[in-house]
């Protein structure tokens, strides 16, 4: 008989360095479940945060994947999951496990697990959360290192340009992008998209409510436009035709790497972009998005920088660029 897979199971509280305010919401922690599978001398880990906006809670995660600790011991494999879960945070844990699990397997890491020829540093965004205008520059000036930043916005258009025109002044030389998290609806936004061409950022994510796409219908915008919280998973993307023109695909939003790995591949067939970010999580998370940024436009996996402690050893930011080492996470 084979053995079963021995199946850990956790949540654990994530403290933020300090708190980090978007639209609607300040993080002070981040609360992650935690899967690790171990079968002989193999193992796998995952982390997932979950999906606050749709109250995906680490507990009821926690539970769900309780309810199938059967399935998983007697060796679920990663296209089960995808039928036996929904997209959330439950199932990226789990399916990054799995990922890595098969790896150690294997022998190879998760990248040529994945089918990549080979793994390369990645040019990702450095985020600035909203506060006043002078502190976003002041913070955009410390990040020394950075090639790339994108700034968080509430909504409040007279502030929000003015937070905009202040980072812009004090980082002349970077990629900027500015994330609404659905702040702005189409008489605001006509009042912003000005700015943001005026300032040469380059990149406006999610400016409106899910649900509410339509705001977008005849804006004159030059900027490049990425979807968020209006496209959770694989069939949510063809809808977005038209109105944007960036997927920005998160794996806790899609529940794993191999719906993430699907969806980069449907958008780029419909001429999309492709984003990578991230919830805020340890450099576990960061790795797994770390193989799906080998396929994006735009990479955002910052996240690890904003906790008080990540995991040792963890992902390398230099020269604003992140790489993840095979002892951090995805072997070999």
């Amino acid at each position: 008989m084979a053995t079963a897979v021995s199946v850990d199971i956790r949540n654990e509280l994530l403290r933020l360095a300090k708190p980090f305010r978007i639209s609607g919401h300040v993080f002070r922690d981040s609360p992650v479940t935690v899967v690790t599978l171990r079968h002989g001398p193999h193992q796998g880990r995952g982390e997932g945060a979950g999906v606050y906006y749709l109250r995906d809670e680490p507990a009821d995660m926690l539970a769900t994947l309780e309810s199938h600790r059967e399935a998983i011991e007697s060796g679920l494999s990663r296209d089960e999951l995808r039928s036996l879960l929904p997209p959330g945070g439950a199932r990226n844990a789990l399916d990054c496990a799995l990922w890595e699990l098969q790896a150690s397997r294997a022998g190879v890491p998760v990248w040529k697990l994945a089918g990549l020829e080979s793994a390369r540093p990645l040019l990702t965004t450095y985020t600035l959360g909203a506060d006043e205008p002078q502190v976003m520059g002041a913070g955009a000036v410390a990040y020394t290192h950075a090639r790339a930043i994108k700034m968080k916005l509430t909504g409040e258009v007279d502030i929000d340009i003015e937070r905009v025109r202040a980072v812009r002044a004090a980082r002349p030389d970077v990629w900027l992008g500015v994330d609404a998290n659905q702040g702005y609806v189409a008489d605001t936004l006509q009042r912003l998209v000005p700015v943001l061409v005026d300032e040469d950022v380059s990149l406006l994510e999610q400016p409106c409510a899910r649900g509410d796409e339509a705001c977008l219908d005849g804006l004159d915008c030059s900027v490049a436009i990425a979807a968020d919280e209006s496209v959770q998973g694989l069939d949510e993307i063809e809808p977005l035709l038209g109105r944007f023109d960036v997927v920005n695909i998160k794996l806790d939003k899609c529940g794993g790497l191999t719906e993430g790995l699907l969806m980069a591949e449907r958008a780029r067939a419909l001429g999309l972009q492709v984003m990578v970010g991230n919830m805020i999580g340890t450099s576990w998370a960061m790795g797994a998005g770390f193989v799906l940024g080998q396929h994006c436009d735009i990479v955002d996996l910052d996240g690890a920088l904003f906790l008080a402690q990540d995991r040792s050893p963890g992902v390398i930011y230099a020269d604003g660029q992140v790489d993840c080492p095979g002892n951090v996470w995805g072997g070999c």
